[in-house]
């Protein structure tokens, strides 16, 4: 009978790993996205330290599960009640407490010790940065400030988002950033996926003891990357996006040295676009977002569901 049990649980054992492996070939998925279990493909430095922190998170909880699973399994398999009488009972026994007991505790201990490294040096924000961005929110939609640049009148250079335009933070990479988030009414929140980081935006940050500023080592490759208001902030919360266009340090330059001047055609400083447009660096130099689209904020432009219909 044992023998049987035994080839039983050791059938099912290998039923579940072939199945198990079956399910993963057939996502299709690569190694490395395997190992991302979902997360986005980090593009800054704190952003890879916590997706290492999120995998080996994942990695030890599932294999505290599969010997959670395998003493289930054992326990069903090889302890069915046969007759009348109660098995051994293990009350008091010492050394078993005092290993469910250490055991955990180590666990908490270690994932602790990880998180706390991986958020220090998220938060830190002790580096001098290359680059100072104010990034301004407000129903709906966003205003990103250079305040180390200044236009010919005196005035940073700043995107500002409409209705009719997603607003484009350019940033160089391979260079250290700081932000400083504001917001002009409700709590919106900064939410770049890539980042894996999202902030609240509040208004009046310093009256509220907020800290509104975090800092990036750097993007690690010129690119586009989608940004969200992660915040419910009203009506037009879900369509409440951004871009942010990583440049090569020299296009970058050329980029914010144009939005300094004046564009003789339109007698004003270069707004984003036609700034981007004069850079001409490919793919990355698109004047209007690559990664989202607009959409419009009038009430009066859209009927109700039905509306006209008989």
């Amino acid at each position: 009978m044992g023998l049987k049990e035994g080839t039983r649980a050791s059938r099912l054992v290998k039923t579940a790993g072939l199945v198990s492996l079956v399910g993963i070939g057939a996502t299709g998925c690569s190694t490395d996205e395997v190992l991302r279990f979902g997360w986005p493909v980090a593009v800054t430095p704190q952003a890879e330290k916590m997706r290492e922190l999120w995998t080996w998170s994942v990695i030890a909880a599932l294999v505290v599960g599969v010997i959670v699973w395998g003493l289930i399994l054992w326990s069903v398999v090889f302890h069915r009640k046969k007759t009348e009488e109660l098995p051994r009972q293990t009350a008091y026994n010492l050394p078993l407490e005092i290993v469910l007991i250490v055991v955990p505790t180590v666990i908490v201990a270690v994932l602790f010790y990880f998180t706390a490294i991986t958020q220090n040096y998220v938060t830190d924000k002790s580096g001098k940065p290359d680059v100072n961005v104010d990034v301004i929110a407000f129903q709906w939609n966003w205003e990103f400030q250079y305040p180390d640049h200044k236009t010919e009148e005196g005035n940073a250079v700043s995107t500002v988002g409409t209705s009719g335009e997603v607003p484009i933070m350019v940033l160089p990479a391979g260079k250290r950033i700081q932000f400083t988030l504001r917001s002009t009414d409700v709590i919106h929140s900064f939410f770049v996926p890539e980042f894996h980081f999202k902030r609240d935006v509040f208004p009046h940050p310093e009256k509220n003891n907020q800290d509104n500023v975090f800092q990036i080592d750097q993007i690690d490759r010129p690119g586009a990357f989608v940004g969200r208001c992660a915040e419910l902030c009203g009506s037009y919360h879900a369509v409440m996006n951004f871009e942010v266009r990583a440049l090569e340090e020299a296009d970058f330059e050329k980029y914010i040295e144009l939005r300094k001047q004046v564009n003789q055609k339109t007698g004003k400083p270069f707004t984003t676009a036609e700034a981007l447009s004069q850079v001409n660096c490919d793919k990355w130099c698109s004047p209007l977002a690559t990664t989202t689209t607009p959409f419009n904020t009038d009430r009066t432009a859209r009927e109700a569901s039905g509306a006209g219909q008989k």
